[in-house]
């Protein structure tokens, strides 16, 4: 049977004529499934029960439910979901006083290895349906507005996998997110972080997307990229400097580099060096600072107080529009890459 969120509205529309049904039924059932958040066709309480049986009989309606819940002393809430044919992903809420972030995921498990991160060393399993990934935003605004009174006020596409290998299914889950009959969030307030895949940016470009894009860099040289991202073997710095070019040409969306400080290993003057000539040569808006969360199985460790401070100076001594970002969530392995399923 097939999933009933997976057709368009025309084709439920086309569905109910051929029943004999009006036209209307179709708008009906649109909201019960894209702003209702209708799990079952039993909630859809303005349909005769003879229509629900039939649309029961005819479709299937799988939906992400909460497994469980996790709270951090900092107020970051973890999420781990179960998809309808038994996996699990995660997903966090990150509040601070200005906004409420939901971080979700786009895969469950991830392919590409990066040595630093948890998810890294986790098969990938399959891609989240665009559907899967929409409830993982409802779900989370649920929880916001619950705990915080407050709506999700930010998307940021940054947990478990690869957004721009799960292409088809982040677009289609970011059209929902944004749609008017959706959950009508604008496309500013969602931003797409990816490991480097060129061609798949230069797509984004050609596409007009209008959500914003962060690379996470985390080196500003290959041969450093390499060694802890292997994705980088394929899609080096200068082509992503050409498709990240390409991408601001066709978009004008905000650029951001995501760049995680490791102790001894891209945390010199140099590196700073390296990565203030990439800034220069790529329209790139803010470049995140972030502190490294250690996760099993690597030796990488977080410099001192004293080398992020002299880092995040040099940049600023260069004019380098650059934030440090906090850790939240690292009491319950929520921080950024460390996500896996544990437990």
């Amino acid at each position: 049977m097939q999933n009933i969120r997976h057709l368009s509205y025309n084709d439920i529309e086309n569905y109910f004529l051929q029943l004999g049904e009006k036209k209307f039924r179709a708008k009906q059932i649109w909201e019960w499934l894209w702003q209702k958040h209708a799990h079952s066709f039993d909630e859809m309480t303005n349909l005769s029960k003879e229509l629900r049986n039939t649309l029961q009989q005819q479709f299937t309606l799988p939906a992400l439910k909460t497994d469980t819940i996790q709270h951090s002393d900092d107020g970051t809430v973890k999420s781990r979901f179960t998809t309808f044919d038994g996996y699990k992903v995660e997903g966090v809420l990150i509040p601070t006083e200005e906004r409420k972030t939901a971080c979700v995921s786009s895969q469950i498990g991830c392919s590409l290895t990066c040595k630093f991160c948890a998810t890294g060393f986790m098969d990938r399993k399959r891609n989240l349906t665009y559907d899967e990934i929409y409830d993982q935003v409802v779900l989370l605004n649920q929880q916001s507005e619950k705990i915080f009174n407050q709506k999700l006020t930010n998307i940021v596409f940054m947990g478990m996998g690869e957004p721009l290998l799960n292409y088809n299914n982040v677009l289609q889950a970011i059209e929902r997110i944004s749609a008017e009959d959706g959950l009508f969030m604008s496309t500013k307030r969602i931003t797409v972080s990816t490991a480097g895949v060129a061609k798949m940016i230069k797509k984004l470009g050609d596409d007009k997307v209008r959500f914003k894009l962060a690379l996470s860099l985390h080196a500003a040289n290959d041969k450093k990229r390499n060694e802890i991202m292997p994705i980088n073997e394929n899609n080096n710095i200068r082509s992503l400097t050409e498709a990240l070019n390409y991408f601001y040409k066709q978009t004008g969306n905000e650029i951001t580099f995501e760049y995680i400080l490791f102790k001894d290993f891209n945390d010199s003057q140099q590196d700073a060096d390296e990565l203030i000539k990439l800034y220069r040569q790529i329209p790139v808006d803010l470049v995140n600072i972030i502190e490294y969360n250690p996760i099993e199985n690597t030796t990488f460790t977080k410099p001192d107080d004293a080398t992020t401070t002299n880092f995040m100076e040099y940049l600023e001594s260069k004019k380098v529009n650059a934030r440090l970002r906090k850790s939240r969530g690292k009491d319950i392995d929520a921080a950024c890459g460390q996500l896996a399923n544990k437990g």
